[in-house]
């Protein structure tokens, strides 16, 4: 575990990890799942971001001080004997991109200055790597697509964006989990249910597994429309038929979600 990391408190009920260095992301998440396998008393709620850990805790049971040392011991013991994290899992996540299920697509490629074809070969043209959960409901965030430059929000956030919602912003890339309002242009729009309130885990991901998103036509929605995220494991999605151009046609009516 390299580069400097501070410890912090976080108001009354919470310690706030910050790594710094090249492999702060390493570091954070390595950290995060050996305080999982340690179950510490009073801890409830551990969550890795980009380059900093929140951990939660119930100030009946323990106090700052506690976890902050438990805390150092931990980081003490990577130092020493560092961990494997869990193997990463690849999603081969079927898209139907632009027209009526990815309605920024043509004002994304004009900002970057490349056609719809381009973003869609960038967005679906190599694995994108969990990075952390966001909202809503631990949506994926991660990596961003090799664009030539950072993509900007939307002036006007929508107030309602479609569950399966493919969408990108700045250097990162999500999928919306659930229905709910949203800032960031959408390219595309998976059939996969990506959440499942009845689930244990509630996402079938974590941060390390990695998304290879790939285009699929209109026709073919009904094939995969409804089908859990966890099934996109499967190796026969590895066979999807691509769309010819990878986008969908502009529909004269009708919408899907």
């Amino acid at each position: 575990m390299g580069g400097q990391i501070l410890i912090a408190d976080c108001g009354d009920s919470a310690v706030v990890v910050k790594a710094e260095g090249a492999n702060a992301w390493e570091t954070v998440h390595t950290l995060a799942d050996a305080i999982e396998a340690a179950r510490l008393d009073g801890v409830y709620g551990i969550v890795p971001t980009y380059d900093s850990l929140l951990v939660e805790f119930d100030c009946t049971d323990t106090d700052h001080d506690t976890v902050r040392d438990a805390l150092t011991h931990e980081i003490g013991r990577l130092a020493e004997s560092p961990i494997r994290r869990l193997p990463a899992r690849r999603f081969v996540v079927p898209v139907v991109y632009g027209g009526e299920y990815g309605p920024d697509l043509p004002v994304v490629a004009e900002q970057l200055g490349l056609t719809e074809q381009d973003v869609v070969r960038l967005h679906a043209g190599t694995d994108l790597t969990v990075r952390c959960l966001g909202a809503p409901a631990g949506a994926p965030m991660t990596d961003g697509p090799a664009f030539p430059r950072p993509v900007p929000r939307l002036a006007s956030p929508r107030t309602s964006v479609p569950p399966g919602s493919v969408a990108v912003a700045g250097r990162q890339a999500v999928i919306c989990p659930m229905r709910s309002p949203g800032g960031w242009p959408l390219l595309g729009r998976t059939p996969l249910r990506v959440l499942d309130l009845d689930s244990e885990p509630l996402t079938p991901y974590r941060p390390g597994d990695t998304f290879r998103f790939v285009p699929i036509t209109p026709g073919q929605w009904d094939e995969y429309d409804g089908l859990a995220l966890a099934a996109a494991t499967w190796d026969e999605y590895d066979g999807l038929a691509l769309a010819p151009d990878g986008l969908a046609p502009v529909p004269s009516g009708g919408t899907h979600g």
